[in-house]
């Protein structure tokens, strides 16, 4: 496994299969979903700063885990910078990937925003929410929703 801090050929397109593939068969999510994932991180990687933090985990080119921190995402304001498009392959899942790439956000948003994170999620990932809780995010907003094109409990949980 490699580790990279920009997108390598591909890379967009493989997090957008990354999540439509989890949240389809684990959650039934949709062509809107993916459509969402798309629009969103095109648009991210179109305005990335140097002030952004990329990280992405590749195997033979195709990637393997990703986490963003986008530290000018214009709906931001005072919750400072927006952890986005975080996920891991099942490969990588208990490899600690995931709990690195947490942990270099953190310190990245210390350094950038004063510490100051939050992200948007829904009920039922758990294991998810644990990560959030061990690095010091709680629960700040909660509500039925279908921002992910179907009807869920949308969290926001902020650090």
């Amino acid at each position: 496994m490699e580790f990279c801090n920009y997108f390598p050929p591909g890379a967009l397109g493989d997090i957008i299969g990354l999540h439509s593939r989890y949240y389809a068969s684990s959650w039934g999510f949709g062509t809107f979903f993916e459509a969402k994932v798309a629009r969103e991180l095109a648009g991210f990687a179109d305005r990335a700063s140097g002030t952004d933090l990329i990280l992405i985990a590749h195997d033979a080119g195709v990637v393997k885990a990703s986490l963003i921190l986008d530290l000018n995402d214009p709906q931001s304001g005072a919750r400072g910078a927006h952890l986005r498009w975080f996920i891991c392959s099942q490969d990588c899942r208990g490899t600690g990937v995931g709990r690195s790439f947490m942990a270099r956000a953190v310190a990245h948003a210390e350094q950038h925003s004063g510490g100051r994170m939050w992200l948007t999620t829904f009920a039922g990932l758990h294991s998810a929410r644990h990560l959030y809780e061990n690095f010091g995010f709680t629960l700040a907003v909660e509500a039925q929703g279908d921002a992910w094109g179907t009807t869920v409990t949308e969290q926001e949980f902020r650090r």
